[in-house]
């Protein structure tokens, strides 16, 4: 399974260290631009759930190609 955190940088090294000595957890750092990227890519994915259960209607492609 895998977890993304969102920890306060004061506790994050704390965080790190207490999970590196677990020997099952594998720990590893995102640079900010892929927790960013992640982020959006969640955002988009949930949008799709809901467009696809009709709670929110999407833009077509010539709507975004008109925004351009």
């Amino acid at each position: 399974m895998k977890v993304m955190l969102d920890i306060k940088d004061n506790k994050a090294d704390f965080v790190m260290e207490l999970l590196r000595s677990l020997s099952f957890v594998k720990a590893e750092p995102l640079s900010p631009a892929k927790a960013k990227f992640y982020k959006e890519l969640k955002t988009s994915v949930e949008e799709v759930v809901l467009a696809k259960q009709g709670k929110i209607k999407l833009k077509t492609a010539e709507q975004l190609l008109n925004e351009l």
